[in-house]
């Protein structure tokens, strides 16, 4: 008796499965997202980050470590090339000034008599051309003292404007500290770091699109204007310089992310990414779904060009149902919009069928009581089945 019982329930649960089948491929199929096909522009471009700096600068970095005992307040304001900004403690050089401009009073004052004596051949040639050299070489050490002593002159490097200062009065300073930082606020450029593996993308000339929080709300470009010829083999990466237009709302320092476009297609028919598996997208047409072949042509960041018998408007399931052969019936949702960086379409939706006019949640709403009602009958029919052969064992 309980063999039968078993295959009694084998017999219901296949009877179940052939009916949920048959209901998930010849009736009303499954629920599935559909994007339409858009017509627009997409773009591929490479990554990266960079700096605003002025496209003429430089620093004012000190020769020699002092302390610093004057500086200009004077952010903001223009200077001519060569006036003093700023200056360091030169106390000990001004007394080894001092020292050498002594002792070559003294040199000068010997060589005189030496001249005299050597008219009166009182002092040979070569003791008076031993003079001679002592004086010039001491001249030589008073303009080396002097340089050492204007060294620590801070000067404009050039004409322009006081973009920045970094140091106070008495700080003790070297070469490694930037005190200013001189040059002209306009034109600026970004000044970015390109991963060496997508370099060869990039050339002079193309254009890029830049964000920075601070102005989020703006559409910001640049123009690639050079391109370092050697890399930096630590980091990985090439350096590359974009041209800012003169409106820029952007400011010196500031940081941006840059995406460089390289490859462009304007009328793209496109589809999500997500769309596209194996080469192909399925198309929802009447009801049913019909698997088309596509070629895969510009890449965006979120949207990919198709090529293929895909026309503007067509229902896409969306992400791809590899699962789904063609002719499966589908209920639809509602289409949704493409990804930002594909320009709505003008042209119309392709028709659609009835189950994919109504809302997504009338829909699910609709299957789920459909699917309740059949899962109820099967349970009550098994039961039934159950209890008939219980009976049968009763003496």
């Amino acid at each position: 008796m309980s063999r039968r019982i078993a295959v009694l329930v084998a017999a219901v649960v296949a009877v179940a499965l052939g009916a949920a089948t048959y209901y998930f491929y010849f009736g009303n199929g499954p629920v599935v997202k559909v994007t339409a096909a858009a017509v627009g522009s997409v773009s591929e471009t490479v990554y990266g980050s960079g700096t605003v700096e002025p496209v003429q600068w430089a620093k004012v970095v000190p020769l020699a470590r002092r302390r610093l005992v004057q500086l200009c307040r004077c952010e903001g304001l223009s200077v001519k090339k060569g006036q003093v900004l700023g200056q360091q403690d030169d106390a000990e050089e001004r007394s080894q000034l001092d020292e050498l401009n002594a002792k070559h009073d003294q040199l000068v004052r010997d060589l005189q008599r030496a001249e005299d004596d050597h008219k009166h051949n009182k002092v040979s040639d070569t003791e008076y051309e031993h003079r001679q050299t002592a004086v010039n070489e001491s001249q030589s050490q008073i303009a080396a003292q002097k340089a050492r002593l204007d060294a620590l002159v801070l000067r404009a490097p050039m004409d322009g404007m006081v973009l920045r200062r970094d140091s106070e009065v008495g700080e003790i300073v070297g070469p490694t500290e930037v005190l200013y930082w001189v040059g002209n606020p306009a034109p600026l450029q970004i000044v970015a770091e390109i991963n060496e593996e997508e370099i060869t993308k990039i050339a002079v000339g193309q254009t890029a699109y830049l964000a920075n929080e601070a102005f989020s709300g703006q559409a910001l470009r640049a123009s690639v204007s050079q391109i370092t010829p050697k890399g930096d083999p630590t980091k990985h990466t090439f350096r590359v310089y974009l041209l800012l237009p003169s409106d820029t709302p952007l400011r010196i320092g500031m940081t941006v992310e840059i995406n460089i476009v390289f490859r462009e297609k304007k009328d793209a028919i496109l589809v999500p990414n997500e769309a596209v598996a194996n080469n192909s997208v399925e198309v929802v047409e009447g009801g049913q779904v019909r698997r088309v072949p596509v070629s895969l042509g510009v890449h965006g960041s979120r949207t990919v060009e198709v090529i293929g018998d895909v026309s503007p408007g067509a229902l896409v399931v969306t992400p791809a149902r590899i699962d789904l052969k063609t002719g499966s019936r589908v209920r639809s949702d509602r289409p949704t919009d493409l990804a930002s960086d594909a320009p709505k379409s003008t042209a119309q939706p392709a028709a659609v069928d009835n189950a994919s006019s109504a809302s997504s949640g009338q829909l699910d709403l609709a299957g789920r009581s459909v699917d309740m009602a059949i899962s109820s009958a099967l349970t009550a029919h098994m039961q039934s089945i159950v209890n008939d052969a219980r009976k049968d064992r009763i003496p």
